[in-house]
């Protein structure tokens, strides 16, 4: 299989196209569909403005069994799975830097399909070629192991992909999860289903094709567009599927996971949070106010590590929330046209779920010193008019119990709850007082106070000075009920492996003869495995 180069100019083209369809094998040649042929029709819609993005014909269940079935077949032919490791990581090579070409139009498709601030999607799109060269680079490096053994043998463990494995990626970063999960798994010689979010499928649609022409086979990966409760289910339930890895909520994540352990296939969960952060005395009062900001309201708290539950100690508490309530307004006075680069923030999801957000905060509970109602009325910053979408300011609230859902559960925007505390001790209970264990934030100058705050509190990631910070090398998961497996990493590609050990026998004729009948006519003692 050779890796094709292909200049920019022969895939540049529209923004994106008016209609798409699932990208299976049996369609990749021209394409996706462009007629529903009695599949179900979703339309995509701007959560800013409600217009029109594109319409996308959802995956039937004959899509399904046809895509786990050529993906099957291709993995068993070999051309990807068994190809050399270092044409994969030419092929990975590639496609980064056709990503790397592409990046300032995904970012306004996922703009569109989001509502989700420009300046945010071009900044995260431009990090998604590092996924695609780390695992092409941990493909030249990697190697196989000699284990000991005794005796005259050879016992040399290699890494093998597992097979079909399927993907369900959401909607809050479309592609940015989305090759989280695939290169890796496009790394390891799997083949690869992903069932992206129906309410932002065109940039993960859109990769795939771009995958083939940088020389991935077509079957190899393929994505199946359609809602979780059809598509999704019928996918991970496939028995041909050998992993399935998910970003969702907890609930969905212990649906999924009875489906799959029924299948006896793999299994990685990347399932809800809500990020404790937490504010010591000694923390730089400045930093600590931007940093909760950015925590707090980047993706319009549409992060399972949003940081929603802010911890201020008593002595820097009113230093602190001064600064941060002043950072506050100025995020709110700056929103605007979500396409507008100085726009700050966009909006939620969808119409839906801002009515879900606003019904949660406006029940009373608390004390609201900002936001906590639709945005209406026109921008400050570019005149843009807020009544057309799905426009909720940062909203700060206050005297909020722990037992409330306003402390407990995944509110997923941008709310944050405001405690304070007293000793160290109690700011890390406060940490540890919720079901979820994805990620924190600690603000400390203090570095024994660091490394003694990180260690005890109860997530898969833990941030200090800093928040959502992300790299290919970095493991990303959680504990408790947040999740099971890692992203990224080596810990991820191997995720999508599994371990085959071969043992040798190096001995010569004569010596085997005399050491390995098991069953001589002698009393020689023998060895046992």
């Amino acid at each position: 299989m050779r890796t094709p180069r292909i200049s920019a100019g022969t895939i540049v083209r529209k923004l994106h196209r008016p209609r798409y369809g699932p990208f299976c094998l049996h369609t990749a040649q021209d394409g996706p569909m462009p007629d529903a042929n009695g599949r179900e029709e979703i339309v995509v819609k701007n959560p800013a403005n409600g217009e029109h993005v594109a319409t996308v014909v959802s995956a039937s269940q004959e899509d399904v069994e046809t895509a786990v079935y050529n993906a099957h077949a291709v993995f068993k032919g070999g051309e990807w799975s068994r190809a050399p490791p270092l044409l994969r990581a030419a092929v990975l090579s590639n496609l980064a830097r056709h990503l790397e070409e592409r990046v300032p139009d995904l970012a306004k498709m996922e703009t569109a399909q989001t509502g989700r601030a420009i300046r945010e999607m071009n900044a995260q799109l431009g990090r998604l070629p590092d996924w695609l060269d780390y695992y092409a680079a941990l493909l030249r490096t990697q190697g196989s192991f000699v284990a000991p053994t005794h005796g005259p043998l050879l016992n040399y463990v290699r890494r093998v992909p597992l097979g079909v494995v399927a993907q369900i990626t959401p909607f809050n970063h479309p592609l940015l999860i989305a090759i989280k999960k695939i290169a890796p798994a496009l790394a390891a010689g799997n083949s690869v289903v992903v069932k992206p979010s129906e309410l932002a499928p065109i940039t993960v649609l859109e990769f795939a094709e771009m995958a083939i022409a940088a020389g991935v086979p077509q079957g190899a990966l393929q994505v199946l567009p359609g809602y979780g409760r059809t598509v999704g289910k019928m996918l991970v339930s496939d028995p041909t599927v050998r992993k399935v890895d998910i970003t969702a909520g907890t609930d969905t994540g212990r649906a999924i996971g009875k489906i799959v352990g029924s299948n006896l296939a793999s299994y990685t969960a990347e399932l809800g949070g809500k990020a404790p952060i937490v504010v010591f005395d000694d923390a730089d009062a400045e930093s600590a106010a931007n940093g909760a900001a950015f925590a707090c309201f980047v993706a319009s708290g549409q992060t399972c590590v949003s940081g929603t539950r802010l911890i201020v100690q008593d002595k820097i508490y009113d230093e602190f929330m001064d600064l941060f309530m002043k950072k506050v307004a100025s995020v709110t006075a700056r929103m605007g046209n979500p396409m507008n680069p100085k726009s700050t923030m966009g909006t939620v999801i969808s119409l839906r779920q801002l009515e879900r957000i606003e019904t949660v905060v406006q029940r009373g509970v608390g004390t609201i010193l900002a936001g906590g109602k639709r945005m209406t009325g026109t921008s400050a910053l570019d005149g843009y008019d807020f009544s057309q979408g799905a426009f909720f300011p940062p909203t700060v609230i206050t005297d909020v119990p722990t037992e409330d859902d306003l402390w407990r559960e995944e509110i997923f925007g941008p709310v944050v709850v405001v405690k304070r505390f007293s000793t160290d001790r109690e700011g890390i209970e406060l940490a540890n007082a919720c079901k979820y264990g994805l990620g924190a934030g600690i603000w400390t100058q203090n570095l024994a106070k660091a490394h003694q705050a990180a260690a005890a509190i109860e997530a898969g990631l833990v941030w200090v000075n800093t928040h959502h910070r992300n790299d290919p090398s970095s493991p990303w998961g959680g504990m408790k009920e947040s999740g099971i497996g890692r992203e990224n990493g080596v810990e991820a590609f191997e995720a999508y492996t599994q371990s085959k050990s071969t043992i040798i026998n190096i001995a010569d004729a004569e010596d085997t003869r005399a050491v390995q009948d098991w069953f001589a006519e002698d009393d020689t003692e023998k060895r046992y495995g």
